[in-house]
């Protein structure tokens, strides 16, 4: 044991520096403005796992923590389709998700947004397509926006949902 010790206080610390994520302010009153210049209320979204890890779901949980707070700013969460002006994706598409996120794409009224989050849903990841995926969303359904990483920060899925807002409003 003091053999462990004494090597402990000569090594000294042997971590890495904790990376620094640049800070992505996403001023609060454009994304107000451009939500309701778009909808005239709330932006709805439906959430789907298609066949994911969770990592990303653990993201987008993220978003509605007090730090982020998208309830404050005109984003909900809603857990009908027939309910939701857009859709999120996570994970490759698994053949038993197929049908059900086709339904849920069809559900949704027009003028439906769809992005895919994480490397999976991108382009269908470790897993892309097998006997068991069917790799990408964008092979299924169309897709408006990308949002890559694995898994892929709150701020960068926030700053997609507004990307895609843009690109709709313009």
């Amino acid at each position: 044991m003091i053999n462990t010790l004494s090597r402990m206080m000569r090594t000294g610390i042997l971590t890495e520096r904790v990376p620094q994520i640049p800070k992505v302010e996403v001023p609060i009153g454009e994304i107000q403005k451009q939500i309701s210049k778009l909808l005239g209320r709330a932006l709805c979204i439906r959430h789907v796992d298609a066949g994911s890890c969770n990592g990303c779901e653990l993201e987008i949980q993220a978003l509605n923590n007090p730090y982020y707070n998208i309830e404050g700013i005109g984003i909900k969460f809603v857990a009908s389709p027939r309910h939701a002006d857009l859709l999120l994706v996570t994970g490759p598409v698994s053949v038993n998700m197929e049908e059900a996120l086709k339904r849920t794409f069809d559900a949704i009224p027009d003028p439906k947004l769809v992005i895919a989050i994480g490397d999976c849903g991108a382009c269908g990841g470790i897993f892309g397509k097998s006997y068991a995926s069917r790799g990408a969303v964008a092979d299924l359904i169309p897709v408006d926006h990308y949002v890559r990483g694995c898994p892929p920060t709150p701020s960068s899925i926030l700053q997609a949902i507004v990307q895609t807002l843009q690109i709709t409003v313009a």
